[in-house]
């Protein structure tokens, strides 16, 4: 005889409280996979797009300028052009891929030219070896990186201000330690090394590789990139979910700073010159590639490979304006242009991505 509820229906059997649990897994594990899919093809059309637009801007290239623009040396012209703010890029894609923002970075590179070309730090490197230029570069970019971290994570300081706050003291203390002067680098080995080319490619052009390489791994197969994203996404799921976010917002922060670290060296090797003037508005120039790129403002969502490319994409619009004898100013509003139609986008891939 069967059991019967109260209501008088049928009481489910434990066969049938199984299928039926499984027929709910099923249903939801659809919905995650057409999800899923759903995202793909939103970041497949989303990088399909940016291949389109340095497509074109190479081809308004080549109809302006011609020869010029296709030229080996002009190519390598844009890819160090683009090395320094594509490294400083990968730190920032990381933040606000964790639902935050540095306005520092570009500040926290000058210092760190200026600190690694001080008399001292040259004179040891001399006696020593010029890594210790380099060790310098990064010491600072990371320091400071970390006290934006500890500001933010654990002082519970808004991103926006404490990396406001770091973008002026950090250039007020490269201005006091250069006394507002040019320090120009002056160990032969270190310029040798970081000026020379690999396989008829600036070194530049291999440290950036390095750098996004390392940063596609690191946000696309690792823990700690899983837990940057739902950082981002949501800060108190991924609490109770037993990731802890201070830690890790400071971490990201500390991210930031290293790549500023190395594009100040970078920037060494591109000038010889360490100054307080170094990395003004690159700040901009990165958040505008990792917008451009496909990263969300908001955070929970980062694509190194977009980074890249947009990074390539205002690198090259830089490259056709010179070429072309166009006015910075010109220039300016192309890239807002370009910054507002991306941000457009975003919120329909966003409202895209909600309603699946």
């Amino acid at each position: 005889m069967s059991e019967h509820h109260p209501s008088g229906t049928p009481a489910a059997t434990p066969a049938g409280a199984q299928a039926t649990e499984a027929a709910d897994r099923d249903v939801v594990g659809g919905r995650d996979v057409a999800r899923r899919d759903r995202l793909a093809r939103l970041g497949f059309g989303r990088n399909l797009g940016l291949v389109i637009a340095l497509a074109l801007l190479c081809i308004v290239g080549v109809v302006t300028a011609g020869e010029r623009f296709l030229s080996i040396d002009n190519i390598m012209t844009i890819l160090r052009f683009a090395a320094v703010i594509g490294v400083l890029s990968v730190g920032m894609t990381f933040v606000i891929t964790g639902g935050g923002i540095d306005l520092s970075i570009g500040s926290v590179m000058g210092l760190a030219t200026v600190w690694a070309t001080t008399v001292a730090t040259q004179t040891l490197a001399t006696n020593t070896h010029w890594l210790v230029m380099v060790f310098a570069a990064l010491a600072v970019g990371t320091v400071a990186g970390l006290v934006n971290g500890v500001l933010i994570a654990y002082g519970k300081v808004v991103a926006f201000i404490a990396t406001l706050a770091m973008m002026v003291a950090a250039r007020g203390l490269a201005e006091i330690i250069a006394n507002k002067r040019t320090q120009i680098v002056t160990v032969k080995p270190f310029l040798d090394f970081f000026r020379a080319d690999l396989l008829g490619v600036p070194v530049l052009v291999w440290i950036f590789a390095v750098v996004a390489a390392a940063g596609w791994v690191l946000l696309n197969r690792t823990t700690f990139g899983r837990r940057t994203i739902a950082v981002g996404g949501n800060p108190e799921a991924a609490r109770l979910a037993g990731i802890k976010v201070q830690r890790h917002t400071m971490y990201l922060y500390a991210l930031a700073g290293l790549t500023a670290g190395i594009g100040a060296v970078m920037m060494l090797a591109r000038t010889t010159a360490g100054s307080s003037t170094n990395g003004q508005l690159y700040e901009l120039d990165a958040i505008a590639a990792v917008v451009v790129g496909g990263t969300l403002l908001v955070g929970g969502r980062g694509t190194i490979v977009g980074t890249v490319f947009g990074v390539l994409i205002f690198s090259t619009l830089t490259n056709v304006f010179t070429q072309n004898d166009l006015s910075i100013s010109a220039q300016s509003v192309a890239k807002g242009a370009i910054i507002v139609a991306a941000v457009l986008l975003q919120q329909r891939f966003a409202a895209g991505s909600r309603s699946t």
